[in-house]
């Protein structure tokens, strides 16, 4: 009994001394805005870099952020690119003396075929909060979703459309003319049949936002993989989606 006294206090000393400290982070799509609720977050794990231990885990919640501040007006140096509802992740922990720790954010988590993630190290220090914008992190890339033809679907020889709904990392639209510019975005497909190369065919956006399309003719029976991908030369962002299927006679 006195050793669980002695126990109990000891952990009772180690809590007293330990120090609430603030971490906010957030994920923010290259070339774009934020990662929120709207996409279905970011999940960000914070841990003990020495150890592996998790101190914190969760989503990013909130809104992509402001439009215009964002991505229209000049960036300068410690102006904040957040406003209160923009999407982040806030951790309280209680720590007593300074960790090095992992911050590791997989976004956008609800886009398994197209998550990435990213990482960074930093020291948490007792009391010394980071907070506002907080720790950053960018997410390059397109979602990229094969509409038509769908996954083991048996098609008919013949024309038949291939599609793919295709949109930034923090679900902001791509369409002709646009902010995000869907006719300076190189869209292809990689047409196969039994592993070998037929083709491939451009995509564009034509009645749909974010929706790239295009007919093709299937001349012979067998069995099909597409690999569509998204390139945008000036930022460096890609994106692939793939499906397989049949076609018969």
């Amino acid at each position: 009994m006195r050793f669980l006294l002695l126990v109990i206090l000891m952990l009772f000393t180690i809590l007293s001394n330990a120090t609430p400290t603030k971490l906010v982070v957030r994920a923010k799509a290259k070339d774009a805005k934020f990662i929120g609720s709207s996409i279905g977050g970011a999940l960000v794990v914070v841990r003990k870099t020495t150890t592996g231990e998790i101190l914190a885990e969760g989503m990013t919640q909130g809104s992509t952020g402001n439009t215009s501040l964002i991505m229209k007006e000049p960036h300068e140096r410690y102006k904040s690119l957040v406003e209160d509802n923009t999407a982040k992740f806030e951790a309280l922990l209680d720590i007593d003396e300074p960790v090095f720790v992992t911050i590791e954010v997989t976004a956008p988590f609800n886009q398994p075929q197209s998550s990435v993630r990213a990482s960074t190290q930093l020291w948490l220090i007792p009391g010394k909060d980071i907070d506002e914008e907080g720790v950053v992190l960018e997410i390059s890339g397109f979602i990229v979703n094969v509409i038509t033809p769908q996954t083991h679907e048996s098609l008919s020889g013949g024309k038949s459309n291939i599609s793919a709904n295709i949109v930034m990392m923090c679900g902001c639209p791509l369409t002709n003319g646009g902010l995000w510019d869907a006719e300076k975005i190189e869209v292809k497909a990689i047409i196969k049949q039994e592993g070998e190369l037929l083709t491939e065919l451009p995509l564009q956006v034509k009645t749909k936002p974010n929706t790239f399309e295009q007919e093709y003719a299937f001349s012979k029976a067998g069995n099909y993989e597409i690999i569509i991908y998204a390139y945008d030369a000036r930022t460096g962002n890609t994106g692939v989606g793939k499906v397989n299927f049949m076609v018969s006679n």
